[in-house]
This record gives C-alpha cells, structure tokens and sequence, in this order.
C-alpha cells in the first residue's frame, strides 16, 4: 500500500492527455524498467514492458492493457488574452468553472477556467449550467504575451493535486486510468517472486479516451493469446442506482458482455473465490468503454477478459478510488498468471 501511493500520486501529477501521452509514459517507463526483461515503445506512442516467462519455448503469451491517456482540453482560439477551448475525451461543462488548469504552450502556464457575467452570454444559457463553447480559459496575462506563448492546438490538462482522503481512498484528476497502471505495476512486482510459464506483456495504451489507438495497433504487434484488460468501473455513489455499480473499497469487477470471453471471466472468477478476493459480476451488455473493444477484435480475434477497479466522478477533476482495490487488482493478476499453464487456451470456447 505504501509503495503504491507514491507511484500513483505521481502518475496523477503529470499529463498525458489523448494522443499526447509523453510526459505520463516516461513516468510509466521508469516504474516499469527493473521489472521488465524488455521496454519498447510503439509506432504510435504505447509503452510495452516484456516480462518472460519460464516455460518452454514458444511461449504463450498474455497482454495486460491499462491505458495511459487522460481527458482534458484544447485551445480553439485566442481572445483578448483569454483562450476558447474544447474537450478531449468525454466531459461534462458542469464541473469546468473555476477548475485549476495548466495550459502546455511554449511554457506551462497555470491557468483557471471561468465563465463570463450572466449579463455578457445569450439568453438561454444565461442562468445554471453554463455550455462549453462559452467557458474561458484565463492564464493572467497581457493578451501580446498570450499570444506569444499560446497557440491554438496546445493542450490544457486539469492541475487540481492529488488528495488523500480518509479510510485509505485517493481523489485526484486522471484516475482513469491511472489507477489501472498502478494496478498492472502491482502484478508486474508479485511476478517477481512468482514462476510462471506465460510470457507477460505489460502495455500502457495510448489514446483509449478517443480513438483506442493502442488497443488496435499493439496486440499487432505483440500478437497475444489472450488479454487481461484493466480499466475503471462505476462505483456506487449520490444518487445512483444499485445497477451496474460498484461498492467502493468492497470489491472489484469482472466483465460479463460481448467484449468479455466467457471462458476467461470463468477463469478468473474461480481465482478471485479461490483467493478470497471480493468482486462483483460487472455487467457489461454492449461494448464495456475499455481497451477490449479493439484488442478483440483484432486480426483473427483476440480473447479479453476485462477488470474494473470502481471509481467515483468518472471524468471529473476529483475521480476516487480505494488504494485496496487498486492492491486486490494486481494480487488477481499475478496470481492468475501464475496459474497459467502451456495448454490452457486449448481448454477454453466460447460457450
């Protein structure tokens, strides 16, 4: 637990938005090189880490996907000073005014997003939830030095730190899915003590937010046997229904739809009551929002089985997880691998 935080509050420290994922993979790089036998990276930006197996050769191999990239803005244009932006990944203006901001142009520039007067926007959107296109990014210069340090197509990330609240659980920007990572990083460590015959390929994806870049070009060049997608879920919450959520810091997920094999959920449920891991059939009845909606169906198919850690305030600037799920999530993983023999996939259909 303690070395988990650290790692995390890290991750959650440093950008990487969709499609500009640098700064968070070089982070993800260095966790991952003493546990690795092999780090490489992709045409397109993802980060593959190779731990191999002992069983003899060729060896199986298993692809663990967490990916890397995070939702933020884009600057669409500069007035007086102040910049226009839109959204990369899914978000909801609701929670945009008065969020802390760093604007990534020439230099990093703090930044904070504020609405005009009611008086100054039209009508409609006068009063309650202001819409996007109306938000502003203020950065506390002279619109010549804006100018001269900002250019449309710079990226905005949130800057709102990460904060440890009670009862062990983290609040922070980012969590999707950078608690996955942290989770891949915990299997990656268990594996080190453990013999396992598989061949393990652990990959930060890059641009699942909006594209599944990586989902759809690493298992290419990989060619995995099978797939353990991690990502987050929803967690139970103000205000939700108990249907398809989550008990925060009680249980982890296990996906149950199309993008999800059967026989592997089988699989890995059997571990979780064997290992007395708490966790909850996570369902998932048309395409699950993860990773698994490329890498399964990539070249010939590709069978995933999907992870959820739960997650409170999907897509906003205070996202929580509990740092035991995140814990429960490797343990599961690097057991179940441990587990796998030579001839598994020659024992599983779908069925």
């Amino acid at each position: 637990m303690n070395d988990t935080l650290p790692l995390l509050k890290k991750l959650l420290s440093a950008p990487g938005l969709s499609g500009f994922e640098d700064p968070v993979r070089d982070i993800i790089s260095e966790a991952w090189q003493p546990l690795a036998d092999e780090i490489s990276i992709s045409r397109l930006g993802s980060l593959h880490a190779l731990k191999k197996g002992q069983g003899s050769e060729p060896r199986r191999k298993v692809m663990l996907s967490a990916h890397m990239d995070a939702i933020g803005l884009m600057v669409t244009n500069i007035q007086d000073g102040f910049l226009r932006f839109t959204e990369i990944g899914g978000i909801d203006s609701r929670i945009l005014p008065g969020q802390l901001v760093t604007v990534h142009g020439r230099e990093d520039l703090p930044g904070i997003v504020v609405q005009p007067p009611a008086f100054l926007l039209p009508e409609e959107n006068s009063s309650g939830p202001i819409d996007m296109q109306f938000l502003l990014v203020d950065v506390g210069l002279r619109a010549k030095e804006v100018e001269q340090l900002v250019r449309v197509g710079d990226v905005i990330s949130f800057a709102q730190p990460p904060i440890e609240l009670s009862g062990k659980t983290l609040s922070g920007h980012t969590l999707d899915n950078r608690a996955s990572v942290a989770a891949v990083t915990i299997c990656l460590e268990l594996l080190q003590r453990r013999v396992h015959d598989w061949d393990v390929y652990a990959v930060a994806t890059i641009q699942e937010e909006e594209t599944l870049g990586g989902a759809f070009t690493s298992p290419v060049v990989i060619q995995p046997d099978m797939a353990i997608v991690i990502d987050v879920g929803f967690a139970k919450g103000p205000g939700g229904s108990d249907w398809g959520l989550m008990e925060l810091g009680k249980v982890i997920g296990i996906g149950w739809g199309p993008n999800a094999h059967p026989a592997l959920y089988t699989a890995m449920k059997t571990k979780a009551e064997e290992l007395e891991i708490p966790f909850e059939q996570n369902l998932m009845p048309r395409m699950s929002g993860t990773d698994a909606m490329g890498i399964q169906v990539v070249q010939a198919g590709i069978p995933c089985v999907v992870l959820s850690i739960p997650l409170r305030y999907m897509h906003t600037p205070v996202e929580t997880v509990s740092l035991k799920d995140i814990q429960r999530a490797g343990r599961l993983m690097a057991e179940f691998i441990t587990d796998l023999t030579p001839d598994f996939m020659d024992k599983i259909n779908w069925e």
